[in-house]
């Protein structure tokens, strides 16, 4: 039995000892872990008790962005030892399905998702996890930043998908956390400059102190006018929506040039509608992010690299006591929150 944070049922959260695995196989580490990340899809099983076709119908432990200390290695593992501070991608593939055969284990429907009903997550003291989804972190990485590789690797998979070419100007819809980490992998991946709306000043003043992103207040100005104004009439190269919200799929279409792309990253929790006779007569070319594959390694390694500074990100850290005032805060919904944490070693 461990201590962890079990969401009981919708909007019922309680702090207390919950039979979880402790058997390590041989593949396997067991990991102390130090710090979690609160996450959108965290707070809206909270919230909401579902998210799509995952419905919450039992107790779960929440939590999956994830830093700790390896305490015990299986015995076939040879990259990991005692004492490594890692962070874990938290989903874990069937390796023998066609999904996984094809590179794309991120959409095979086998996967297991921490905190994704029916698995438990990670907010308990020590987890089991295979080594193959385990990533040592460099001396240089904090656990707080490693537990952030997570939602980067949302940004990556988004940029990588978006196809940026060198100069490309893009433009992100939604300054939460996932918004402003999808900007920063623009950037990366090649964007010259990367404009991004909110409604939150908060939010936009976080996203603008990092170069080569500029904050759009959309209580000011349509960021359609903005766009427009900054590339001559002709729209952005890349558009990503990351904000989730029915009413950014109005006037999208605005944003895009004509050949341009437009990646979906939110995740809507009603139909949205979309003008697809606008789309076809700019021949806008679409893609869907869901979760990351094959890329998680990657994220650490421009974190790592001094490149990416997402430490501006975390606004708010809580002890692991104190749980569940963290997602009582996440769910009110804060404008200056950006990222919440959690610290489970004591030293929040």
């Amino acid at each position: 039995m461990q201590q962890a944070l079990v969401l009981e049922k919708k909007g019922v959260l309680s702090l207390r000892e919950i039979d979880l695995p402790t058997d390590v196989g041989p593949g396997d580490v067991k990991i102390a872990i130090d710090t979690v990340g609160v996450c959108g899809s965290d707070v809206h099983y909270y919230t909401h008790g579902a998210i799509g076709p995952f419905v919450l119908r039992e107790p779960m432990v929440l939590g999956h962005e994830a830093a700790g200390i390896v305490v015990e290695v299986g015995s076939e593992v040879k990259t990991l030892k005692v004492g490594d501070r890692v962070c874990m991608e938290p989903g874990v593939p069937n390796l023998s399905s066609r999904a996984s055969k094809l590179g794309l284990y991120n959409v095979d429907p086998d996967v297991r998702f921490w905190a994704t009903p029916p698995i438990h997550g990670v907010l308990t003291p020590e987890v089991i996890h295979p080594a193959a989804f385990t990533y040592r972190l460099p001396d240089n990485v904090s656990f707080a930043e490693g537990a952030m590789v997570e939602p980067f690797a949302i940004g990556m998979q988004a940029a990588s998908r978006a196809r940026i070419q060198p100069g490309d100007v893009g433009a992100v819809i939604g300054a939460g956390p996932i918004g402003i980490m999808v900007a920063l992998a623009a950037l990366a991946g090649g964007c010259a400059r990367v404009f991004i709306s909110d409604l939150s000043p908060d939010k936009l003043k976080i996203a603008g102190q990092y170069p080569g992103i500029i904050p759009v207040n959309i209580t000011e100005r349509p960021f359609a006018e903005v766009i427009a104004e900054q590339t001559g009439g002709w729209g952005a190269d890349v558009v990503f929506e990351a904000s989730g919200s029915p009413r950014a799929y109005a006037g999208m279409l605005d944003l895009v040039r004509p050949g341009g792309a437009f990646v979906l990253v939110g995740l809507p929790v009603e139909p949205v509608p979309l003008d697809v006779a606008s789309a076809i007569s700019k021949e806008v070319r679409f893609e869907t992010v869901f979760r990351y594959a094959n890329i998680f390694d990657r994220a650490l390694e421009l974190i790592a690299s001094g490149k990416i500074d997402l430490k501006p990100l975390i606004t708010g850290v809580f002890d692991f006591k104190d749980s569940i005032k963290a997602f009582e805060r996440a769910a009110a919904g804060h404008p200056s929150d950006v990222k919440l944490q959690i610290v489970l070693s004591g030293k929040a």
